[in-house]
């Protein structure tokens, strides 16, 4: 795993304008390296505002749309077209926007979807799709060129909170009971799924999240801090206003 880089901006309009333009960067690099690119979107107010920016920048064409294959890390369990939903979040800011594939834009089941109110089952689908779209690669999941995690005070990412048993699943999407943060049951990528991207950004703005972000880059226990098991294969980036990083030494 890559040891973690710290970006500092101003506020979170700036944080959100800066990675939507890196965002932009690295993803049209990827589609001529490799003629696609895949992206790993998330939800929160920081990784929301990151795809409204995204929709607003005049450089976004230079990101071949069609070519690019958007996932999530995690989701609630929710019905469809819920507001709750990041899907739901990431269609309005920015993939209502912009000229996607409908096939390769790939949101996790809703709790009135194929598999009814059944997050185990949702989960399972979840992975078969990712083991699919591995193709060639081997592994469980794609190798994702960018997956982007908001975090909490609590310091968990995607929906891998605190003391939580999906902490330790080693299957590659796991259903999640009892959230402390509601709504109580959620889907999300597992730790194993997170480190198989190239490069993991953790969004942070907030007073509020500098706590964590500290422990995040303290190498802390992951199952007390999850943010502190978020890393990518090639690099990894806190990506943060100076309220989020007002913690950290020096």
């Amino acid at each position: 795993m890559s040891a973690p880089e710290v970006l500092v901006h101003r506020d979170q309009d700036l944080l959100a304008d800066a990675a939507a333009a890196r965002l932009v960067t690295r993803l049209a690099d990827a589609q001529a390296a490799r003629g696609s690119a895949s992206v790993v979107l998330t939800g929160g107010g920081v990784g929301t505002a990151v795809l409204a920016a995204l929709a607003a920048a005049g450089a976004r064409d230079a990101i071949d749309w069609g070519r690019l294959d958007v996932w999530w890390g995690d989701e609630r369990f929710r019905p469809a077209g819920d507001a709750e939903r990041n899907e739901t979040g990431a269609r309005a800011a920015l993939l209502d926007h912009v000229p996607v594939d409908p096939a390769r834009v790939h949101p996790m089941a809703p709790s009135d979807g194929p598999d009814g109110d059944d997050p185990e089952a949702a989960a399972e689908r979840y992975a078969a799709e990712l083991r699919a779209a591995a193709g060639p690669e081997g592994g469980p999941v794609p190798a994702f060129d960018v997956l982007m995690l908001g975090m909490g005070p609590d310091a968990h990412v995607a929906s891998l909170f605190p003391g939580l048993p999906a902490l330790r699943d080693e299957r590659p999407v796991a259903a999640v009971h009892d959230s402390p943060k509601p709504p109580p049951t959620r889907i999300s990528l597992t730790f194993p799924s997170l480190r198989a991207a190239r490069e993991v950004w953790v969004l942070a703005a907030g007073e509020s999240k500098a706590d964590a972000v500290r422990l995040g880059l303290a190498g802390t226990d992951p199952e007390q801090a999850p943010v502190a098991g978020a890393r990518g294969r090639d690099r990894t980036l806190f990506l943060l206003d100076t309220a989020a990083a007002s913690r950290l030494p020096g």
